[in-house]
C-alpha cells in the first residue's frame, strides 16, 4: 500500500474553502450588481452571436456602391462601409468571429497549461524543471509581441490566429495550477487518498485537479476578453483574418484611415464591441473573485 511518503506527499494540512454556490451565487449577485450587469452582456453577445442570421438586416458580405458610405439611418443603423456594406450586419456576425478566437483560444491555454502546471507541481523534480523553464521561456517575451511573432510565422488565417492567441496565455494557466497543487498536495484528503492506496495518476486526476480550479475559473473568465482584444490587434495590424471576415479588429482597420475624412462610423461601431465585451468579461472575473474569496463576509 501506497503511503505519503512514498509518493514525496508532505503530510501538512490544508483548510480548503467551502463554497455554497446556492448560497453565494445570491450574495454575490446582491453584492455585485454590475457583475451580474457583465453577464447579461456577455449572454446577449453569445446570443447575437449564434442567431445573426435571423438578427441581421442585411447580408455582412453584400455589397451595394450605391450606398456606399452612408452615415448612420434607419436603413442603415450603423451606418456603410466603403463598399456599401451594412456595418451592423457586420458587426453582428463579427461576434461569431471574436467570441470563437476567445473560447477557442482560452479553452486551449487553459488544458494545455493547467496539464502543464499539475504535472510540474505534483511530480516535482525533472518535469518541473524542464516544463517550467519552457512556460518561462514564453513569459520572457511580452504577450502581444510574442502572439504577432507566431501569427506572422503561421500566416493569416482564423485558426492561427487561436493558436497564437492561446501560446500566448499558457504560463497564465500553467503558473496558477502548478502554486495551487503545490499548496494543497500535503492536504488531509490528498494524504489520506495516498495512504488508501491510491496511484500517483488518480490522486492528481480525482483528488487534486477538482479541488485546484477556483482560481483557474476566475482566470478563465477574464482572459476572454483580453483574448477579444488581441485578435482585434493583430487584424489591425494584418496578422488576424484577412477580408471580407467580419471581424470587428479587421472592421476598425478597414475604417481607421476614413476617420479623417468624417466617415467616423466604420471604425466607432465595432470599435465599441470590442470595449463592451473586453468590459464584460472583466466585469464576471472580478466578481466570481469576490466570490471564491473566503475573506470576503469578513470586509
Amino acid at each position: 500500500m501506497a503511503t505519503p511518503e512514498a509518493l514525496n506527499l508532505p503530510t501538512t494540512v490544508a483548510r480548503e474553502p467551502i463554497i455554497n454556490w446556492r448560497t453565494d451565487l445570491g450574495y454575490w449577485l446582491g453584492r455585485n450588481p454590475v457583475t451580474a450587469v457583465g453577464m447579461a452582456v456577455v449572454v446577449l453577445l453569445v446570443l447575437m452571436a449564434m442567431f445573426a442570421p435571423l438578427l441581421a438586416p442585411y447580408d455582412p458580405f453584400a455589397t451595394d456602391p450605391r450606398v456606399s458610405l452612408q452615415p448612420p439611418s434607419w436603413s442603415h443603423p450603423f451606418g456603410t462601409g466603403p463598399f456599401g456594406e451594412d456595418i451592423l450586419s457586420r458587426v453582428m456576425y463579427g461576434a461569431r468571429y471574436d467570441l470563437a478566437i476567445a473560447f477557442g483560444a482560452v479553452g486551449i491555454a487553459l488544458v494545455l497549461g493547467c496539464l502543464i502546471g499539475a504535472v510540474a507541481g505534483f511530480w516535482g523534480g525533472v518535469f518541473d524543471d524542464v516544463l517550467m523553464r519552457v512556460v518561462e521561456l514564453l513569459q520572457a517575451f511580452p504577450q502581444f509581441v510574442l502572439a504577432m511573432a507566431i501569427a506572422g510565422a503561421l500566416g493569416p488565417s482564423f485558426l492561427n490566429l487561436i493558436i497564437a492567441i492561446a501560446v500566448t496565455n499558457i504560463p497564465i494557466y500553467a503558473h496558477l495550477m502548478r502554486v495551487r497543487i503545490l499548496s494543497i498536495k500535503g492536504a488531509q484528503f490528498a494524504v489520506a487518498a495516498a495512504s488508501s492506496g491510491n496511484s500517483r495518476p488518480r490522486i492528481l486526476y480525482r483528488h487534486l485537479l477538482p479541488n485546484s480550479l477556483a482560481p483557474i475559473f476566475v482566470q478563465s473568465t477574464l482572459q476572454p476578453g483580453w483574448a477579444i482584444l488581441s485578435a482585434a490587434g493583430l487584424s489591425f495590424i494584418g496578422l488576424g483574418i484577412r477580408l471580407p471576415a467580419p471581424e470587428w479588429g479587421l472592421m476598425v482597420a478597414a475604417g481607421s484611415s476614413r476617420i479623417i475624412s468624417g466617415q467616423w462610423w466604420i471604425s466607432l461601431f465595432p470599435g465599441l464591441f470590442i470595449v463592451l465585451a473586453v468590459m464584460a468579461f472583466n466585469l464576471i472575473g472580478d466578481g466570481l473573485q469576490d466570490l471564491l474569496d473566503p475573506q470576503r463576509k469578513s470586509t
